[in-house]
């Protein structure tokens, strides 16, 4: 049987224990937050190149800064995942070859791949890279992962509309590695196959340049008597999308399930972001697998989850298919509790004097909190603050300024700051 395959906890002296613990596989838009992520807790990241990726508009790597990404990532144990997952047209397919070997000489562990053309060029040109078929193939069901497991794919990346009756069959079923999207943006429709981009922009959402058409505003109108009779006004604009996905609850479930990878979406998204949401479900994740026939959910995870820019969450398809609240059909701001302040660059343990790259303006007398994975959460006011000069100025106003500031509690390199709104 495959499930047996795939056991996922025993009985060791009396105690039921995880035995598969699942990877955390965190998004990588550029070099700084391949590294926070990995340092915040992610198993594996997941980055782009400058070609071939279906985010053209994030800080896409260089191959060179993908060593150097695979380089920091080996020093924590971590993997790096490359994407691949355009539908690539005749235009791509010069320099794939090229492209593919350079990903496998560099360390990538594998490529996240859509298109057959790419999947069996990497066969025979790269063949160390592991095939992980992209999201962008929309599976769903246990026949196509059994089909994709015989074209010698060591892992499939779920459609975001899969439930967890589904998982659990596929799971049953076929011997594969399953990686399910845990977090972030849902596609209004399936994941990458919308075309209103194409068409409004001449953006081809499958090749990388989706312009979200789905989450700008809109005017609706009703045609009755030859005439339009406007059904939404400016407090009430119309857009198409999807709650953004939050399976933070559902971990307990999903762990059971056997999914080998819990992925986190949101490439372009900042280094709060991914810190936040790495450090969050690491620590869940964590916590459920220690001791999972005595595991507590605390509130204060979603209330952390909640501090870093997002829009508002739902399920999705995961235990029933979604209604009208858990789409975005008016309104879609969602105004976070905190604003990312500073990156911690170093730390004097003598002087208690923090070196800080600023990323939004705060002032003496804020209140400020910090957070990482070697502290607790603790918040203190700024109480005087310099510039990099020793000079004492009033606030931190200027984008990346670096300023020093007393904080008697020990922070790290890496370590975040943020105030609240």
């Amino acid at each position: 049987m495959v499930q047996a395959l795939n056991r996922i906890s025993e009985i060791r002296n009396g105690k039921r224990v995880i035995v598969k613990k699942p990877e955390l596989l965190a998004p990588a838009g550029n070099l700084e937050k391949l590294k926070i992520a990995i340092h915040y807790g992610a198993d594996a990241v997941y980055l782009g190149g400058e070609e071939y990726s279906l985010r053209a508009n994030a800080d896409n790597f260089t191959l060179e800064e993908i060593r150097e990404g695979v380089e920091f990532a080996k020093k924590y144990g971590a993997k790096v995942y490359g994407t691949t997952n355009i539908i690539a047209h005749n235009e791509n397919i010069d320099g794939l070859e090229d492209y593919l070997r350079a990903l496998q000489d560099v360390g990538v562990t594998g490529i996240i791949v859509a298109d057959p053309l790419i999947i069996e060029t990497c066969k025979r040109v790269a063949p160390k890279l592991e095939r992980h078929l992209s999201t962008q193939q929309s599976l769903s069901n246990w026949k196509a992962a059994q089909y994709w497991k015989e074209e010698g794919l060591e892992r499939v990346v779920l459609a975001r509309e899969t439930s967890a009756e589904e998982i659990r069959e596929i799971k049953e079923k076929v011997d594969i590695e399953v990686e399910v999207f845990v977090h972030g943006a849902m596609c209004i429709a399936y994941s990458g196959r919308c075309v209103l981009s194409n068409h409004m922009t001449a953006r081809d959402s499958n090749r990388g340049g989706c312009c979200q058409s789905c989450r700008w505003n809109y005017d609706v109108f009703q045609h009755a008597d030859q005439n339009f009779i406007p059904l939404s006004t400016e407090n009430t604009p119309f857009t198409m999308s999807a709650k953004d996905l939050n399976l933070l609850q559902h971990v307990p479930e999903l762990v059971e399930l056997g999914i080998d990878s819990f992925k986190i979406e949101g490439r372009m998204k900042s280094i709060h972001y991914v810190a936040t949401v790495v450090s969050v479900y690491r620590k869940v994740i964590d916590a459920y697998c220690a001791d999972p026939d005595n595991f507590v959910f605390k509130d204060e995870w979603l209330t952390e989850l909640a501090k870093c820019a997002n829009r508002d969450t739902a399920q999705a398809f995961f235990k029933e298919f979604p209604g009208v609240d858990e789409q975005l059909f008016e309104n879609h701001s969602h105004k976070t509790s905190h604003d990312f302040a500073g990156l911690v660059m170093d730390y004097d343990h003598e002087t208690k004097m923090v070196t800080l790259q600023q990323r939004n303006h705060f002032k003496v007398g804020d209140e400020v909190e910090f957070f990482g994975p070697e502290i607790d959460n603790f918040t203190m006011v700024v109480d005087q603050l310099f510039d990099e000069n020793g000079n004492e100025i009033d606030a931190a106003r200027h984008p990346l300024q670096i300023v020093r500031f007393r904080v008697d509690q020990p922070v790290y390199r890496y370590n975040l700051m943020r105030k609240e709104n």
